[in-house]
């Protein structure tokens, strides 16, 4: 007995010590303990939440290649007809063809000089209606694929949002039946509101580019190629880029109502709508420099297509067409102005930017 309290007093202290260091050690075993399944637990969540984006967004890409076959059915040949027959209308060439064959076949009923003014005003305005055609059909179209892809984007989001916690679902309100409807036709702008003065600032430049050009210069594939892109460039240089998108969409959305009636709801707030924002996205894409890199690919790769398919030789490859004079080449030039919308070329929809999609 007393060996033992001797033993206690004598090793007192170095037993608290090493209590003390024991218990330490256990209390700090099972903090790191807790944090290293507080740590596992964390990664498991974000591998499950790096899952969930991931599957999401292969989602989101499905749904956008959706998108676009729609656009490729419904949207875009719709509005393409529409168009199309807009152009046809107010560039109808019918009055000078009759009055040339007319004075082919009676002689005395045209001056010489009034059958070259004829010959004049046919000459411009054939160019003036293909070249137009090719811009606005491609124009179109990458509206069209921009507008879709946007609108897709929301509805998805729309759709999604009850079904996940990723933070890419968490955004704006959704989007009701009418904005999408108001949203959708505004695709029409073009062919309800920008024609007179898209077809008087085309006439304007395949004036100024054609002025020199008699009807009997030989045209071959490379002079026509040349001078297509003369009146496409000095049409876009008339104004800044952003003028180019006024002809596609209206500059203040509140005051644009579609052409077609709507049956949505009149009582829109007086603040920024859906159909606003969803118009604002849809600026910001088209005036993006990167959208306008594409726009100048893409015309040239459809001037590229129409050039062959009217010369029937390839540009760069092969010896170069002889050619035809003008005055010959001239009803292929109006023709193409119309059939060029009943078989676009496949070049006309080349990929978009991806932020088109963001």
């Amino acid at each position: 007995m007393f060996s033992v309290r001797d033993f206690w007093r004598r090793h007192r202290r170095k037993i608290f010590v090493s209590v003390g260091v024991f218990g330490s050690g256990y209390l700090l075993y099972k903090l790191y303990d807790a944090h290293r399944r507080r740590l596992d637990d964390l990664e498991r969540e974000l591998a499950v939440q790096r899952e969930n984006e991931e599957l999401i967004k292969a989602q989101m890409q499905a749904h956008f290649e959706s998108i676009q076959r729609i656009a490729d059915t419904t949207t875009l040949p719709h509005s393409m007809l529409y168009l199309s027959g807009r152009i046809a209308e107010e560039l109808d060439l019918s009055h000078l063809t009759e009055r040339l064959m007319k004075g082919k076949g009676q002689p005395n009923t045209l001056t010489p000089s009034e059958k070259l003014e004829l010959w004049d005003r046919l000459k411009i305005l054939s160019f003036t209606r293909m070249v137009l055609s090719l811009w606005a059909m491609t124009m179109l179209s990458l509206y069209i694929r921009v507008q879709v892809n946007i609108l897709g984007r929301h509805l998805y989001i729309d759709t999604a949002r009850g079904g996940g916690s990723s933070h890419l679902l968490e955004e704006a309100d959704p989007i009701d039946r009418h904005d999408q409807q108001k949203f959708l036709a505004s695709a029409d702008f073009l062919s309800n509101y920008s024609i007179p003065a898209l077809i008087s600032n085309m006439h304007a430049a395949a004036a100024e580019v054609l002025k020199g050009k008699q009807l009997r210069d030989v045209f071959n594939s490379m002079v026509l190629h040349g001078t297509i892109m003369q009146i496409l460039d000095l049409f876009i240089s008339t104004g800044k880029p952003h003028n180019l998108v006024d002809y596609l969409m209206p500059d203040d959305t509140k005051s644009y109502k579609p052409a077609s009636p709507s049956n949505g709801d009149s009582s829109t707030p007086a603040d920024v709508t859906k159909f606003d924002q969803l118009m604002v996205e849809t600026r910001a894409v088209l005036s993006s420099a990167e959208f306008i890199n594409v726009i100048d690919v893409s015309l040239r790769t459809v001037v590229d297509a129409v050039v062959e398919d009217m010369m029937g030789v390839q540009l760069g490859g092969g010896s170069p067409s002889s050619g035809m004079v003008l005055a010959k080449l001239l009803p292929r030039v109006a023709q193409m102005g119309l059939c060029c919308w009943k078989n676009p070329p496949k070049q006309v929809h080349p990929n978009y930017p991806k932020g088109t999609r963001s």
